[in-house]
């Protein structure tokens, strides 16, 4: 089949698009923003791939068109299927049908470190020579590719709670009929598509009612929200896990070994089974990481051999990912785009880094942060940050103002990136990290800063 996928540069269509490619079919793609990561896997994996919307790129009318979630009515090839009835459907339906029947579905939802949690889940399977397929909304380091169909009837997808199509407004993740189930946590996000808590709640709990009862639901102890969807009633075994100095007791514990999360031991039912001496650091890594231990023991491989090969995961890129070292300044770059995840992240890398000068750059990229939804919780996600430099795109619909205003530790607000090069460099000495957090392109400050970081002696 010819099959042409509309937004196909987003981390879940790209993904799709790969697996597409493997199935055999020709697949093309066309995205409004079409920039690496993504964009470069795509070539590699020879798609093609068109700037824009153009009618004319369905010309010859593909034999499936596959619309990414970002399509909306009014959009000139989403107008141009429906009128000229070319066949179509969602992305998480084209891979329920596709991909995932017959399949041992592991799915990793949650608000915050979906993509690690089902990088790390993906690479234990490996590690355990079981050839896993996976889907992963980005790009992990222990795989050449986003995605793969795999040689066993393992396979792990990231599972999202953000609606499936224009016209399929049910979660993606209801599509999937996993059997092994990761919550890792559950908070308000995505205000452009939610009201309110209850209503992803109830998303929830449609991706619960559809585990089997010989499945299993892994989540942690101590998240209220999570608590209150599975208390709406579960079919389905359950484990939960938490630390060991939580105040309510788990069947699966991690026990730091120290502060910043790069070493820690894993408690089952109080009796240590194994220890993670690791690269990543930071509390949520831990969390994400013994979410991924126990469903990986849940299809058996022993907590033992999964810690192995946490050892040697090396992340997923923009989480965290190191780009440069230059005169002793280290620069990251973190898609964190909630409170939560901003202040997780700070937290993990200065419990490592001590003393050390730390500045965070932020862009409110995502729909939830543009709207302000969050801004109220913005100033307390950076108080492990030494220096915040907020950036305010064109747009963002609320004054930023008032973050920095309200600030705790010393912030600026800039609106234009030269400035906020220069504001970032003017303020780096010896062992500076500068964290750069934003979930889109960022106008390529990242590059741009580490080059004029090379022109200027500390």
């Amino acid at each position: 089949m010819h099959i042409h996928i509309l937004g196909v540069c987003g981390t879940f269509m790209g993904s799709l698009a790969q697996l597409a490619k493997d199935l055999g079919h020709r697949v093309t793609g066309s995205d409004a923003n079409v920039y690496p990561p993504m964009s470069t896997q795509l070539e590699q994996a020879g798609i093609e791939l068109m700037q824009g919307f153009d009618p004319a790129h369905l010309e010859p009318a593909p034999d499936l068109v596959v619309i990414g979630n970002a399509m909306s009515r009014g959009n000139p090839a989403v107008e141009y299927v429906l009128n000229q009835g070319i066949p179509y459907t969602s992305g998480p339906q084209w891979l329920r049908d596709h991909v995932l029947q017959g399949k041992w579905v592991l799915a990793v939802a949650g608000t915050h470190g979906k993509t690690t949690t089902s990088s790390m889940l993906a690479w234990i399977l490996e590690y355990a020579g079981m050839s896993p397929g996976y889907l992963i909304g980005g790009v992990t380091k222990n795989f050449p590719t986003s995605a793969r169909l795999g040689s066993t009837p393992f396979f792990v997808v990231e599972a999202d709670e953000y609606d499936s199509a224009f016209f399929d407004k049910r979660s993606k993740f209801v599509h999937y009929n996993a059997r092994t189930v990761i919550l890792n946590n559950l908070e308000f996000d995505h205000a452009d598509i939610f009201p309110d808590l209850a209503a992803i709640q109830k998303q929830f709990h449609h991706l619960v009612r559809t585990v089997p009862n010989n499945g299993l639901i892994i989540s942690p102890s101590n998240d209220k929200a999570l608590a209150e969807v599975i208390a709406q009633g579960c079919w389905t075994p359950q484990q939960q896990f938490g630390f060991t100095d939580d105040s309510i007791a788990s069947e699966w514990q991690a026990k730091l070994l120290t502060s910043d999360g790069s070493s820690f031991a894993v408690l089952h039912k109080g009796e240590e089974v194994a220890q993670v001496n690791w690269t990543q650091t930071g509390v949520h890594n831990v969390n994400n990481g013994l979410a991924a231990l126990i469903a990986a023991r849940h299809v058996g491989v022993t907590p033992e051999h999964a810690a192995k090969a946490l050892e040697q995961f090396a992340g997923v890129k923009r989480r965290m990912e190191v780009l440069a070292d230059v005169h002793s300044v280290k620069v990251y770059d973190d898609f964190a785009h909630h409170p939560t995840a901003i202040k997780t992240t700070l937290a993990g890398l200065r419990a490592k880094v001590g003393e050390e000068k730390i500045i965070a750059i932020i862009e409110p990229r995502s729909n939830t942060m543009r709207m302000g939804v969050h801004k109220n919780a913005l100033n307390q996600s950076c108080t492990d940050a030494d220096d915040v430099l907020w950036y305010q795109p064109a747009n963002v619909d609320w004054a930023m103002d008032e973050v920095v205003n309200k600030s705790s530790v010393p912030a600026k607000l800039l609106r234009d990136l030269d400035d906020l090069i220069h504001s970032a460099i003017s303020l780096c000495e010896k062992n500076t990290h500068i964290v750069i957090m934003s979930n889109g392109g960022f106008g390529g400050v990242h590059q741009k800063l580490i080059e004029q970081l090379k022109q200027h002696a500390l």
